[in-house]
């Protein structure tokens, strides 16, 4: 035999089929397993015949399937109740077929089960219950946001809270007074909160009872939120710009590393100053600071150290600044009335007070609600009477903002994160400011009232 060489590698092939010696290996093994099944399977044919059928009728497959699997688990759905009005936890148990024995079991030996006894109207429970009438869950809706599930787990109870978080979409209102704040919010598609945070926000550098003017503008940038393509509510304002008499405020929302929140004008200067320069939810004021005043009631000349804010009764007074409350009581002149000291120089009273909110010796912060007008002492109809007194004298509150210290300033280190953070505020308040420039064209006119 000559042999030929090609200069490929070969497999040398010396069974009689000419198949590979591990190829043949191979299939020896598989026919042996085989083998070995058929022998073991063929002994117990007759003692397996009863227990496992054998399958040849097609419409009694499903049935013998159904047998042979494991019984499916049965989940209750959910029943819901909405809490009215005089509703309590065992009213609605009943109503859901359930007993006081079930009340007392989810409230004492589910963690936080306590909670379920201060429901409100306009909540809702959901129960899932058995066949057989037992409590499985209990799903409890405190708001569109927050539930918690109660899952009973044999003699005790699985606690879940959930919270949806919802959606953040943006939105600009721009607007010229034409009469009021409100009246131009409220046409350019802003609640009553958000005007009134808007408010808030330039409360320290413009009085909103007499600063605004017919002609003045405003541009915020705010966010509205949503859930399943459902309004909630309006969430923070990011960015806001006013006009007031030709002078420009601008005020940017900055969290900064703390996580702390706060609004600056963009060049880092806070807006929040040392003092409100209305310190009341306001509707007009009725009287300003006169030294030489007849009283509306007594029918003598005497000085009206402050400044009276006519608003209707109820409506929250605010704390002017941060403080602790050095008096709180009534007099016959004075109604009710609370005295705040904001250090060792200024000092803040509020008069004729419906309700007071504060006890004397108590701290209180800027804008924490001390108290309700009222019409209580002297008075002739609901209003705040206000004054402020540094050292111990009584000036102007119109006109001592501008004496006071100015407002806390960003550090130039932390500048780099402010800007960072409010440089998209910055360009799309821009650009709303840049698209509204041909509107607002309405003369400079008398005071614009709230």
């Amino acid at each position: 035999m000559t042999v030929v060489n090609t200069g490929r590698s070969s497999t040398r092939t010396d069974n009689f089929l000419g198949f590979p010696r591990r190829h043949l290996l191979l299939a020896a093994g598989l026919v042996l397993v085989f083998a070995t099944l058929l022998s073991l399977g063929a002994g117990d044919v007759e003692a397996n015949r009863k227990s496992v059928p054998l399958i040849l009728d097609l419409e009694a497959a499903p049935a013998i399937a159904a047998e042979l699997l494991p019984e499916e688990t049965v989940i209750p759905a959910w029943q819901d109740y909405q809490v009215r009005s005089g509703d309590n936890l065992s009213l609605i148990f009943q109503r859901a077929g359930l007993d006081d024995g079930d009340v007392y079991h989810v409230v004492s030996r589910a963690p936080g089960g306590r909670s379920l006894t201060r429901i409100y109207p306009g909540q809702t429970l959901s129960f899932q219950i058995s066949e057989q009438g037992e409590l499985q869950a209990l799903r409890y809706q405190q708001s569109r946001l927050t539930s918690v599930i109660y899952t009973r787990v044999e003699d005790a109870y699985e606690v879940e809270n959930l919270v949806r978080e919802p959606e953040r979409h943006r939105s600009f209102a721009s607007a010229t007074i034409k009469s009021s704040l409100f009246l131009a919010g409220k046409d350019a598609g802003m609640t009553h909160n958000t005007i009134m945070e808007l408010a808030n926000i330039f409360g320290g550098v413009i009085d909103f009872v007499l600063d605004p003017r017919v002609g003045d503008k405003f541009h915020v940038l705010y966010e509205e939120l949503y859930l399943d393509g459902e309004k909630l509510g309006d969430g923070e304002i990011l960015a806001a710009e006013f006009i007031n008499q030709g002078k420009r405020h601008t005020a940017f929302r900055y969290i900064d590393e703390n996580g702390k929140v706060g609004y600056y004008s963009e060049d880092g200067v806070s807006m929040r100053k040392a003092f409100l320069l209305a310190p009341v939810d306001f509707t007009r004021i009725s009287s300003n600071f006169n030294l030489r005043r007849l009283h509306p009631i007594y029918k003598t000349t005497r000085p009206h150290r402050g400044t009276d804010y006519a608003a209707p009764r109820g409506t929250p007074v605010f704390a002017a600044g941060d403080g602790r409350v050095v008096e709180a009581g009534y007099t016959r002149a004075n109604g009710n009335y609370v005295v705040i000291k904001h250090g060792a120089q200024f000092t803040t009273k509020y008069l004729h007070l419906h309700k007071r909110k504060v006890k004397k010796g108590s701290r209180v912060e800027q804008q924490q609600i001390i108290g309700t007008v009222g019409s209580t002492g002297a008075a002739t109809g609901p209003h705040l009477h206000y004054e402020f007194l540094l050292n111990g004298v009584h000036r102007n509150p119109r006109t001592i903002h501008k004496k006071l210290p100015k407002a806390r300033s960003l550090a130039q280190a932390k500048m780099p994160r402010f800007r960072d953070q409010t440089r998209s505020l910055y360009m799309q308040l821009a650009s709303v400011r840049q698209s509204q420039l041909a509107r607002n064209s309405e003369p400079t006119s008398p005071i614009a009232t709230l």
